[in-house]
């Protein structure tokens, strides 16, 4: 077998130009599809954790029918606290929630005493939810706050750095929030302006924050409702699993008419951002296909002038006899090889394009998010995967030359010119 190889080795370099231009088009499909699926797999990754980890949530639990009204703000849709409470206690029985906290989603007005504007607000449990959102606090902006201190106080509102250019808003102005209650009423508070949020993309990135408790004194809800509970589990990689359990769980309770209380939902259905990611995920098995055709097309030509051009060497080893089989295992070795040397040049490459690009920091833009750090990683599963591609499909194309080879006679060949 090593003799097989050796001799498989020797032969390629006998048409060095050939050789390398075929090689050097392999190097440059694997290149291509593994700087691609790194650059964009931390793209991916990196939207998802600012999605997750600085508005979202992993996972939100609603009262039914909340999703599909999301645009209206209902109040009618809050969760009472019974029901607060049924969701609570299977929280805490499943090991594969780290935290969960509770918010009031609510639409109001605000006003700085000369203009007036609409305004999504979240009124939040400040320890809860920056548990929940660990980079909730890296989107505000303070003056004059310590970095222990919590993240908003009864009486404080943050507001959207948009809405704040608009209005002309700073932090330690004062500003009028004035809301509809559930029976219709209007009821206004006075707030500081504690803090400017970073906008994000999407709607969940405009909004406002306030304390939960102001948020029930704004909508004169004496108990303890909450529009939705936002879900941080300990292994994101488990995240459809442990939607499927909490799922299951909640499905038991169902109203008088038999329909369900509760909706669950994953950030993929609550975020544009998902279709981006499925785009990301066709672009990059698009990339593949590419890779497939370039090193199919380049092994096959190679391997076709290889046999066609060695047809007096071919007969030459059958006559003195070379079975059939050791014929087209020798093509299908130089075939494995070629692939094998430009599998490993590209991949060499392409480490060191990664390692380069955090070097120098990529920085770039993307919808009304600004000056992100794009940060690729070698992904040694994806390396694999692209590696193991490129093999079977370089012994694939190598097959039917290999075959041709090992089926001619000896007496034709040896009579070829």
């Amino acid at each position: 077998m090593i003799n097989i190889f050796r001799i498989a080795v020797r032969n390629l370099f006998r048409h060095r130009r050939k050789t390398l231009l075929s090689s050097l088009l392999i190097t440059i499909g694997v290149l291509m599809v593994v700087l691609f699926s790194s650059g964009a797999g931390s793209f991916k990754t990196l939207m998802i954790g600012q999605i997750t980890d600085a508005s979202l949530a992993q996972i939100q639990i609603h009262k039914k029918g909340f999703v599909s009204s999301i645009d209206t703000m209902p109040l009618h849709l809050n969760l009472s606290p019974k029901a607060y409470k049924k969701v609570k206690d299977i929280l805490d029985k499943n090991p594969q929630v780290d935290c969960y906290a509770p918010r009031i989603k609510l639409g109001a007005v605000l006003s700085n005493y000369l203009e007036t504007t609409n305004i999504r607000l979240n009124a939040i449990k400040p320890d809860s939810e920056i548990r929940v959102c660990p980079a909730l606090r890296e989107r505000f902006t303070f003056k004059g706050k310590p970095p222990g201190e919590s993240l908003i106080k009864p009486g404080e509102i943050i507001i959207p750095d948009r809405l704040a250019k608009g209005l002309d808003i700073k932090i330690g102005d004062t500003v009028v929030v004035v809301a509809h209650n559930k029976d219709g009423s209007v009821n206004g508070l006075n707030f500081t302006v504690a803090g400017i949020v970073e906008t994000l993309l999407g709607p969940q990135g405009k909004e406002g924050y306030i304390h939960i408790k102001d948020a029930r004194t704004l909508l004169r809800i004496d108990r303890p409702e909450v529009t939705e509970v936002a879900i941080r589990i300990k292994d994101f990689d488990r995240l459809n699993a442990v939607y499927s359990d909490i799922k299951a769980a909640l499905s038991e309770y169902k109203n008088p008419r038999g329909k369900p209380i509760f909706e669950i939902h994953t950030w993929e259905k609550l975020s544009p951002f998902h279709n981006i990611a499925n785009m990301i995920d066709l672009m990059t098995v698009s990339m593949k296909i590419v890779m497939i055709a370039i090193v199919l097309i380049s092994v096959l030509n190679l391997m076709m002038m290889s046999v066609y051009e060695r047809v007096r060497e071919i007969g030459t080893i059958t006559a003195i006899g070379t079975p059939p089989a050791k014929v087209m295992g020798l093509f299908l070795a130089e075939g494995f090889s070629l692939g094998l040397f430009s599998t490993l040049l590209g991949n060499t490459i392409a480490i060191a394009g990664i390692y380069l690009l955090n070097i120098y920091e990529v920085r770039f833009s993307f919808g009304r998010m600004e000056n992100l750090l794009l940060s690729p990683s070698v992904n040694f599963s994806e390396l694999l995967w692209v590696s193991a591609i490129v093999l079977v499909v370089s012994v694939f194309a190598t097959l039917q030359p290999a075959y041709r080879a090992a089926r001619m006679k000896p007496v034709d060949a040896l009579r070829h010119v």
